[in-house]
């Protein structure tokens, strides 16, 4: 049964992945795209790798999706339908390449060693140096610390880039369009329900990354979701993009990050470098800001650049 029950995953991520490069219709493509991903969750679930799984889910997936819906919604607003099709000459080049690139990839799968080299035992070895019982946070935030500062790093210079879009007159307005949902509608009831919920289901996420999958991104993520619904849903607005309070928000994780970084060269000798009696701390001071930070860079990600004047 299990066998038979991978055997139908793949052919099913197969399958969905043919449906969505096939699809002519933007938002029929990102649909297929947001199934895809979280039928690719599902089989991290079964190899063994909740983690990624739920990483997939709510960013591969949940918020990669919203990305793309959006972008569907304003591409829409431009396309025309001139009726153009690809020529049969530029469609075998696009199967060529596709078919090269393929091979090369399984190729480099099929020469890569019987049993690859791993740092796991080691890992395991410490973990109790650091107070943490899930290995996967651990390597995020002490073995592969600066690999997850320039992740935060990249969030924020990419929100930068998509403020840059605005044009010089809404320049420190609020992003995206204001949502006037009926009161009496179905989106803020669902809203006002599952907000509380959701943001609690976040909290935990975030708390139990130290002994169970989850995490400062995972947790982060699911609190920007409840920020995009309520604002969805009409019950609060984005806020400009000029106001203090948002700018120290979005950076107080990195701030942070360094800050507890720099700190190691004293405590420890190295950038990022914990003592041991005070890992777990550390740790934990970097990841509630950080986990802040990640969840309002994420939500405004979604909202866009500035389309609305700044009030007087």
């Amino acid at each position: 049964m299990a066998l038979a029950f991978d055997i139908v995953l793949v052919l099913l991520i197969l399958g969905v992945a043919t449906w969505t490069i096939s699809a002519r219709d933007t938002f029929a493509a990102v649909v297929g795209f947001i199934g895809f991903g979280l039928v690719l969750a599902l089989a991290w679930v079964c190899l063994a790798a909740p983690d990624v799984a739920l990483t997939e889910a709510a960013i591969g997936s949940g918020l990669t999706g919203g990305l793309l819906v959006g972008a569907s919604a304003r591409l829409r607003r431009t396309e025309t339908t001139s009726g153009e099709t690809p020529s049969i000459s530029l469609r075998l080049s696009a199967g060529v390449v596709c078919t090269f690139i393929s091979a090369g990839l399984a190729a480099i799968v099929l020469e890569l060693p019987g049993k690859a080299p791993t740092l796991a035992p080691q890992v395991a070895a410490n973990l109790a140096m650091i107070g943490l019982d899930n290995p996967v946070t651990a390597v995020l935030m002490a073995y592969r610390a600066v690999d997850t500062l320039l992740e935060v790093v990249v969030l924020l210079l990419v929100l930068g880039g998509i403020w840059s879009l605005a044009p010089d007159h809404l320049w420190g307005g609020s992003p995206g369009s204001r949502h006037l949902a009926g009161p009496d509608g179905v989106l803020p009831f669902v809203a006002q329900l599952l907000v509380p919920v959701g943001i609690l289901v976040g909290i935990h996420i975030f708390w139990i990354g130290s002994v169970a999958p989850g995490g400062e991104f995972q947790g982060a993520t699911i609190l920007a979701a409840m920020w995009i619904l309520a604002t969805m849903a009409g019950l609060v607005d984005m806020p400009a993009v000029s106001r203090r309070w948002l700018r120290l928000l979005l950076v107080a994780g990195s701030a942070v990050f360094f800050a507890v970084g720099f700190a190691g060269f004293a405590m420890a000798g190295a950038f990022l470098a914990y003592p041991e009696a005070y890992a777990k701390l550390l740790i934990l001071i970097i990841e509630i800001p950080l986990t802040l930070s990640i969840a309002a860079t994420l939500a405004l990600l979604v909202a866009g650049p500035p389309e609305r004047a700044p009030q007087e």
